[in-house]
């Protein structure tokens, strides 16, 4: 199970449904068809009247992104005479198919998951009551796979967020979404872990875990409370066939709500940091430290004038609880500093020779590298390239990021994207910015850039 099990992102398509055979059906009405509507003088207990509410503000999204696909030999002018080939690039256009939640009705804010979206060129919204309305992007975060649309509508609901700090293992949740495109569908279950993290493929991690039904298609949809009330965004199961198996997980609506807020206000997030490069604990590391394995984060760069240098932090140093809750790997840490907002206060418990201590440090906001496509090449102009995320470097990518493309400028006509990470120049692997000011600083005749965009790799000529 190990070897194929795996993380799905609960978006899909819409899929024809077969009914297998082999069920008599009978035309005969028996009087056990319909539940009591009383038992003992009480009422049925029923769930509808709270998704009577919840329904309207659960909507279905269909995002379409168009990419341009060309062959390289076929941009050479000799190739294209030989072979007839007309000078036009063709065009691949993809479809996604997720869920919303509609949390401001006066503003028309839907609440989904970045992955839903990414890239998307053109975004429609279907309403409980069928209504189609055109969307538009007012921000993304990849890092928590969090984003934010908005509709013109009248008439609208919204479901009101809750505290999600607040949740215990063993409360009822009820997950609604869009599963395989069949239409809105409402499942329950409880929730069955909070503070999931260490998942293969996903940012900054603080899932609530349910074994409420999620499938493809659910990504972006309510997971709600037995009050109605927003706890979670749903975002992906883990799945060693990609249905469901008990396992979803959702983005906590505290932290869905703080991205949001964000998202509005600036159209980006920005995190608090400590500046400093970390690892894990190795037995090796372990030994020559005196501190235990598996337990904690090693310090091995503090960067000039961050938070961690005003603290006292220096290589060497395990860090091994934030806040009061223990550190077991970088990956704790990274989540834990990456979930909490510039100008925050922590407290750090350290292990320096053998000795515990604390320190108390300042969370400042993290600096990326950027350098436009106008200073790199004539060709690229218009779009911004920076470091790529620490969630990417997580996922094995390496190279650079195009965090903006302007409208009508020359990246976007060559069919660059916002979240494009290039890989690639003139079918050379780079490792980071540096190595793309290198490439293209030698202004070849021919500029193809490879690029990752979502799960797939693309050749893209700029012209």
């Amino acid at each position: 199970m190990s070897s194929i099990t795996r993380l799905v992102f609960a978006t899909g398509a819409a899929l024809g449904i077969g009914i297998a055979a082999g069920f008599a059906v009978s035309n005969t009405p028996t009087a056990s068809a319909a539940l009591p509507a009383l038992v003992d003088g009480q009422a049925m207990p029923s769930l509808a009247p709270m998704l009577e509410r919840v329904t309207p503000a659960v909507v279905n999204i269909s995002s379409k992104t168009h990419t341009r696909v060309r062959d390289p030999m076929l941009d050479d002018p000799f190739f294209r005479r030989f072979f007839g080939v007309p000078n036009m690039p063709r065009e691949r256009v993809e479809q996604s198919l997720g869920s919303g939640v509609i949390v401001d009705a006066a503003k028309g804010y839907v609440l989904t998951n970045n992955h839903v979206v990414q890239g998307a060129d053109d975004i429609t919204v279907t309403l409980a009551d069928q209504r189609e309305l055109k969307a538009k992007i007012i921000g993304t975060d990849p890092d928590t796979d969090v984003a934010v649309i908005q509709i013109a509508a009248e008439n609208l609901k919204a479901i009101p967020l809750a505290d999600s700090t607040r949740l215990r293992v063993g409360d009822f949740v009820v997950a609604v979404g869009n599963p395989f495109g069949l239409g809105q569908s409402a499942t329950t279950g409880i929730v069955s872990a909070l503070g999931r993290s260490g998942l293969r493929g996903l940012g900054y991690q603080n899932f609530i875990q349910t074994d409420a039904s999620i499938n493809p298609g659910n990504s972006g949809g309510a997971l709600v409370n037995l009050n109605g009330d927003l706890v979670g965004i749903n975002s992906a199961i883990f799945s060693p066939s990609g249905g469901n198996i008990g396992i979803g997980f959702a983005i906590p609506s505290s932290l869905a709500g703080d991205v949001m807020g964000q998202l509005v206000k600036t159209g980006s997030v920005k995190r608090g940091s400590l500046g400093i490069e970390t690892q894990n604990v190795t037995p090796e590391i372990a030994e020559m430290l005196g501190a235990q394995p598996g337990k904690g984060a090693v310090v091995t760069r503090v960067l000039a004038d961050s938070a961690a240098e005003n603290a006292g932090l220096r290589p060497g140093d395990v860090i091994v609880s934030v806040n009061g809750r223990n550190v077991s790997t970088e990956q704790d840490l990274h989540n834990t500093e990456g979930l909490l907002p510039v100008g925050s206060e922590v407290q750090l418990g350290i292990l320096r020779d053998g000795k515990t201590t604390t320190a108390t440090a300042k969370l400042t906001a993290q600096t990326s590298a950027s350098v436009e496509g106008q200073a790199l090449d004539p060709r690229l102009v218009g779009a911004e390239f920076t470091q790529i995320a620490d969630r990417q470097r997580q996922q094995g990518l390496r190279g650079a990021a195009i965090t903006r493309v302007a409208d009508g400028s020359r990246a976007e006509s060559n069919g660059l994207k916002a979240g494009d990470v290039v890989v690639a120049v003139n079918q050379v692997d780079i490792r980071n910015l540096e190595d793309l000011k290198a490439l293209t600083r030698r202004q070849s005749r021919q500029l193809l850039l490879t690029v990752v965009r979502g799960q797939n790799a693309y050749f893209v000529m700029c012209e």
